[in-house]
């Protein structure tokens, strides 16, 4: 064990035996759908076992760090409901959190590595280096570092660094005997070192790579599993060697599958659309894109039903099973994407309390998206957004909530301006609405079933075809020519409205 100022991290790390996981995102840009399944499955794995779920900056490429990156990544993760225990702004003893801050560790660390003989320095140029590369290249062998500077003595070393060389660190490789075991993948392949050069640990500018650091901070932070994604699987005999030259035992590890685009492709950090704040701007809830997640990488027992359900995150805890977690890769269904968010959508509509929120929320997009002048004040009132919210919610017609100000919806929202044209002659017409106005004042509710049997009753007295009268009310009341049924326009817009429309149609009329 080496002695170092950070010792009471190693007693915690080695004497701890509650369940600690990480999310360790580099803040070079917003998270996406495939750290934020990582993210997910960390949660539901340290929930389920009454463990801590750490949330850890790796900002070690400076070169590519997205300024408010590392601040937006937490409040997303607050957003989604996966508030880390730990984290850069929840100290819990064991930090910084911020892998910049803790520079002076990583530096300590390499170079007792150096003193063990385990790492080296390396004074090769970036020039060299591209020698070696295509020189491999060219000779149809894989491109890796020769390892060069693995031969240079002690004297060598001081040498170049008093002519002020510039130089990293490297760690030596070498074949590693025991068995490795992943939580989901089974045996993994511990010969791939011996196809690598030598990699770098300590950069020229003195922040570490993410092969030092995480094997440091992991074993400071008391972490028990890593949950991460598949390609780092071909890592993780490289983090073993780094583990067994500082003496520690490693932790368990879990390597979770890729997820695919809809097509079969990779994900891209480029595509706008895996990002999670295009989902957010899209309208979707944070419970349906869990539930598309959990889709993509199962291990859920067969006490819920994640195919058509949606459940809470401890619900999903509850029901987590690294054991059953899928090795094959998972495609994105756009579909069930947007039925889950529809299934969001209802639960919120029949929820006291959201139902008062998403009723403020649809009084700001329709006054957003509708002009003044043509809105039908009766139908902003709460009374009516309640009724409208509960209308679209039960019979499935929508999945998001700003679709009830989409153009289809419009007859909600607009109140007749312009001239009506009907076959029905105009004084014929007006008696029509007048008639109609007449039968709606005398109801309380109207329901879809009742409106063709009374217009048809109207249209029997003036001898009239019933799809004239229907012509009609759907212009007079909505201002169209096609949409829905006029009987569902009726039932959502109520007795009262419809007879307020009809009556400031009279004059309309041509």
């Amino acid at each position: 064990m080496f002695s170092h100022p950070f010792r009471r991290f190693i007693h915690l790390s080695c004497h701890s035996s509650s369940v600690r996981v990480r999310f360790a995102p580099s803040p070079t840009g917003y998270i996406h759908l495939g750290g934020l399944r990582t993210a997910l499955y960390n949660f539901l794995f340290a929930k389920a076992n009454s463990g801590k779920f750490i949330l850890r900056i790796e900002d070690t490429d400076q070169k590519r760090l997205v300024p408010g990156a590392a601040v937006q990544l937490e409040t997303d993760l607050d957003w989604m409901g996966l508030s880390p225990d730990e984290s850069p702004i929840k100290d819990g003893g064991f930090g910084p959190y911020t892998q910049s801050k803790r520079l002076p560790l990583y530096s300590k660390f390499v170079q007792e590595l150096v003193k063990s003989g385990h790492a080296y320095y390396c004074f090769c140029s970036d020039r060299r280096l591209e020698f070696v590369k295509k020189e491999a290249l060219r000779e149809g062998a894989i491109p890796r570092y020769d390892n060069r500077c693995r031969q240079l003595s002690s004297a060598q070393v001081e040498e170049k660094k008093q002519q002020r060389m510039a130089s990293c660190v490297r760690f030596k490789l070498s074949p590693l005997d025991e068995p490795l075991q992943d939580l989901v993948y089974g045996n993994i392949d511990r010969s791939a070192v011996l196809h690598e050069g030598d990699p770098v640990i300590l950069k020229q500018d003195g922040y570490p790579t993410y092969h030092l650091a995480n094997v440091v901070d992991d074993h400071l932070m008391g972490i028990t599993h890593v949950l991460r994604g598949t390609e780092w699987l071909v890592s993780t005999a490289k983090h073993v060697l780094l583990y067994n030259a500082f003496g520690w035992t490693p932790p368990s590890f879990a390597h979770l599958p890729l997820i695919l685009n809809p097509d079969g492709t990779k994900l891209s950090k480029r595509q706008d659309d895996i990002r999670l704040e295009y989902f957010r701007k899209q309208g979707f809830y944070p419970e349906a894109i869990i539930g598309l997640l959990c889709l993509v990488g199962g291990g859920f027992s067969p006490s819920i039903d994640i195919q058509k359900n949606l459940h809470s995150l401890s619900e999903l805890a509850k029901a987590f099973n690294l054991g059953i977690v899928t090795t094959h890769s998972g495609r994105l269904d756009g579909p069930r994407l947007e039925y889950f968010n529809r299934l969001a959508l209802q639960n919120r509509i029949n929820h006291p309390e959201e139902i008062d929120k998403l009723s403020e929320e649809l009084f700001r997009l329709i006054h957003d998206k509708i002009k003044n002048s043509s809105l039908d004040k009766d139908m902003v009132e709460k009374a009516s957004l309640l009724k409208i919210l509960h209308w679209a919610s039960n019979g499935g017609r929508i999945n998001f909530l700003h679709q009830l100000t989409d153009s289809s919806m419009g007859f909600l929202w607009n109140s007749q301006e312009s001239p009506i044209v009907s076959k029905i002659d105009p004084s014929t017409a007006r008696n029509v609405l007048i008639r109609v106005i007449q039968m709606l004042n005398e109801r309380d509710r109207i329901q879809k079933n009742e409106v063709t049997t009374m217009l048809g009753k109207i249209a029997t007295e003036y001898n009239l075809k019933l799809k004239e009268v229907l012509k009609l009310m759907r212009s007079s009341l909505t201002g169209l020519k096609e949409g829905p049924p006029v009987s569902e326009v009726m039932e959502i817009l109520g007795p009262q409205i419809c007879a307020n429309r009809l009556g400031s149609s009279l004059n309309l009329i041509v």
